[in-house]
């Protein structure tokens, strides 16, 4: 019986990481889309969210299962409990793709407003902050999640600074009103997305720690 559910375990945690890598590419997919005006790869980056979805509910399955069947205790409950937490931060993440890819899709339509310098960045730290809150997940690693959660605010600080700047081209040129908006909703995307990555590196504290700081201080 033991072995059985670390067996089941196992698969939980290879399917997630899978999950993740599959979202870590759509992000990276939806950016390169955007900055290299690719609607196909914008169009191809929408319809794979499908694996993403199908992924979310085999997990959900498999962690319900197993908390039925095996009636976990302490350390292997608040796992099982925070992948099912984690996979639904995932699947939005997945969902924050399509987003931008859509908003990729009409601005590529239009001339660009700007070189895109600040977005691409903004992009590869909520990425990296996802990568290291899945290695913080496989390796029971509290100190990398809790360096997740700090590196939020230069996500923060970036949106703050993207959205100023649009500001000042829609005040200045009417006419730029519609692109800026569409690149604000994006930097807005991307946050979130941060945002998701933070709440599974606060989950992997609770699993290693038993301690849940969402509202406290880090």
């Amino acid at each position: 019986m033991e072995r059985h559910f670390e067996k089941e375990l196992q698969r939980i945690r290879e399917n997630l990481l899978k999950m993740g890598a599959l979202v870590e590419q759509a992000i990276a997919n939806a950016i390169k889309s955007l900055v290299e005006r690719d609607s196909q790869l914008a169009e191809i980056t929408i319809q794979s969210d499908d694996l993403i979805d199908s992924l979310e509910v085999e997990l959900e399955e498999m962690s319900i299962r197993l908390l039925a069947l095996m009636q976990p205790m302490a350390k292997d409950l608040r796992l099982i409990v925070k992948v099912t937490k984690i996979i639904t931060d995932l699947e939005r993440m997945g969902d924050l793709a399509v987003n931008i890819c859509q908003r990729a899709l009409e601005l590529n339509k239009e001339p660009p407003l700007k070189p895109y310098i600040d977005l691409p960045r903004m992009a590869q730290n909520a990425q990296l902050m996802l990568k290291n809150a899945l290695d913080a997940f496989v390796e029971g690693d509290a100190e990398l999640a809790l360096k997740v959660c700090q590196d939020d605010q230069l996500i923060d600080d970036l949106n703050d600074q993207i959205f100023r700047e649009l500001l000042t081209f829609m005040m200045e040129d009417p006419r730029t009103i519609s692109r800026a908006i569409r690149i604000s909703f994006i930097s807005k995307y991307i946050e979130r997305i941060a945002d998701h990555a933070t709440n599974i590196a606060e989950d992997v504290i609770y699993m290693v720690k038993a301690k849940d700081i969402r509202h406290g201080a880090y």
